[in-house]
C-alpha cells in the first residue's frame, strides 16, 4: 500500500477527474477539547464550569463543558476555506485560555492528562452524564480524555455512510498522525495515543463496520440501542459516523493537538479524504474493505507506534515505516488538497510535523528535557498559544507555570 514519496513535496496523483469534481469546497469545523490544570502543580483542575462561564462572554455557545470537570469543549462554525478555520481556531484557544487565567488556571491539549489524577474523575452535573454512569459504571473512570473530531459538511446522510465507507482503511493512519496521549497517571504507557487505547473499551467504538446501506445504518443503532450498548444514537462512538446533530460526517478517531497548526493539518487531511472518497463514490470506485480483525490491528499499531515506528499495511498485512504510510496518503488526496487550496499549507505542515515530531513525540521530548511530567505540562500550556500572533492573547496573557511553592 505505500510507495516512496519524498516528504517535502506532496505530488499531484495523474489521472481524469470523475464527474462532479468541480463541485463547490466542502466545509471543515472542529470540536476541540482542552484540559485545566493548576500552573503551580500542573494537576488537573475541577474548574470547567467557572472557565466555561468565563468563556461564553466571548465565545457564547461555542464553549461548554465535557463529562469530567476537567475539561471544556469549543466548537467551530464551519468553514469552506482553511485560512478562515485557522483563525477561529486560534481564537478560540486564545479566549478559553484567557479565560482560565482570570481563575489562576493554565490549559493544555492533550489525549490524556499528564499527571496523575483521581479515579473515578469529578463528573459534571447532569441527567445524561449521569445516565451514562450508572450504564457504563468504570468505563467512565477514564473519560478524563481529550479529542479532535472534525466534521465535513455533507447534508445527505447515504452519501455520509458511503464516505465513511471509503475512510475506514485510513484511520490507522489518522491516528499516528494526531497522536499526542502518551503519559497517562503520570507513566509513559508506551503507547503514543494512549486515548485510542481507553476509548477502544466502549461497546461501540473504534473503526465502524463496512455499512451496506441507510437501512442497515439504522437497523445497526437500533440493535445497539436495545442491547443498552449506546444510550441514544449520540453514543455512537465509531471513528467515523454521521453526526447526529450536525449535517456533517464526523471523524473522531484524533486526539486533541497539541497546537492550533496541528488542528488545522488535520482538518485540511481529512477534508482532502472526504473529498477524493466522494469524487471515488461518484466515479463508482467501491470502497478498499479491510477485514475488521486486520483494521483493529492496524489501529492498535498506529495508537503504540504513532509516526516514529511502524504501521500495517492493510493489503500485504505487512509492517512498514508509518511516515511512507503517510506520505502514500498524502500523494493519493493531492488532488482534493489542490482543489481546496490547501496542498501548500499541507505540505508545509507535514514537512514541520516530520521535523519536530507528533504531539507524543514532543511530549516525550518535553520529559527527557526536563526530567519530570511537569515539564511536559510546561510544553502544553506553551503549545496551547505558541503559534499564536503576538497580539492575540490581549490584556490577560496566561501566567507563567511557577515552581512548587513560589
Amino acid at each position: 500500500m505505500t510507495r516512496d514519496v519524498s516528504p517535502q513535496a506532496i505530488p499531484e496523483v495523474p489521472g481524469t477527474a470523475p464527474a462532479g469534481w468541480e463541485r463547490r469546497p466542502l466545509t471543515v469545523g472542529a470540536e476541540e477539547e482542552y484540559l485545566l490544570v493548576d500552573p503551580v502543580t500542573r494537576e488537573p483542575r475541577p474548574e470547567a464550569p467557572k472557565v466555561v462561564a468565563e468563556a461564553a462572554g466571548e465565545l457564547g455557545d461555542r464553549v461548554t463543558t465535557e463529562i469530567t470537570a476537567y475539561q471544556v469543549e469549543v466548537r467551530t462554525d464551519p468553514h469552506s476555506r482553511l485560512d478562515l478555520f485557522a483563525e477561529q481556531v486560534r481564537s478560540m484557544r486564545a479566549a478559553v485560555v484567557r479565560a482560565a487565567a482570570r481563575h489562576g488556571l493554565g490549559v493544555i491539549s492533550s489525549g490524556t492528562p499528564v499527571l496523575p489524577h483521581p479515579l473515578p474523575p469529578p463528573m459534571t452535573e447532569g441527567l445524561r452524564y449521569a445516565r451514562s454512569v450508572a450504564a457504563f459504571g468504570a468505563l467512565d473512570d477514564e473519560q478524563s480524555i481529550c479529542a479532535c473530531h472534525i466534521h465535513i459538511g455533507i447534508p445527505d446522510l447515504e452519501t455520509a455512510l458511503q464516505a465513511g465507507n471509503h475512510l475506514r482503511p485510513r484511520l490507522p493512519a489518522l491516528i499516528a498522525l494526531a497522536a499526542n496521549s502518551p503519559f497517562w497517571q503520570g507513566r509513559d504507557t508506551g503507547y503514543a495515543s494512549w486515548r485510542t487505547m481507553a476509548w477502544a473499551r466502549w461497546p461501540a467504538a473504534g473503526p465502524p463496520p463496512y455499512v451496506e446501506s441507510r437501512a442497515h445504518f439504522e437497523s445497526l443503532v437500533a440493535a445497539l440501542t436495545a442491547t443498552g450498548g449506546i444510550l441514544d444514537r449520540g453514543g455512537l462512538y465509531w471513528d467515523v459516523r454521521p453526526s447526529h446533530h450536525a449535517p456533517t460526517l464526523e471523524i473522531r478517531v484524533a486526539d486533541a493537538t497539541a497546537t492550533a497548526q496541528d488542528t488545522v493539518l488535520l482538518a485540511a487531511v481529512v477534508r482532502a479524504l472526504v473529498d477524493t472518497a466522494l469524487a471515488d463514490i461518484e466515479a463508482g470506485r467501491p470502497a478498499f474493505r479491510p477485514s475488521p480483525e486486520i483494521l483493529r490491528a492496524a489501529c492498535w499499531r498506529a495508537s503504540r507506534d504513532g509516526l516514529t515506528g511502524e504501521a500495517v499495511d492493510l493489503r500485504s498485512h505487512r509492517l512498514v515505516p508509518a511516515t511512507a504510510v503517510m506520505d502514500e496518503l498524502l500523494a493519493d488526496v493531492s488532488p482534493s488538497l489542490r482543489r481546496h487550496g490547501d496542498l501548500d499549507t499541507v505540505t508545509a505542515g507535514w514537512a514541520a510535523l516530520r521535523a519536530a515530531g507528533s504531539g507524543a513525540d514532543r511530549q516525550r521530548a518535553a520529559h527527557r528535557n526536563h526530567d519530570d511530567l511537569t515539564g511536559v505540562v510546561d510544553h502544553l500550556m506553551h503549545a496551547m498559544t505558541a503559534d499564536f500572533p503576538a497580539h492575540t492573547l490581549g490584556d490577560d496573557p496566561p501566567a507563567p507555570p511557577r515552581q512548587r511553592g513560589a
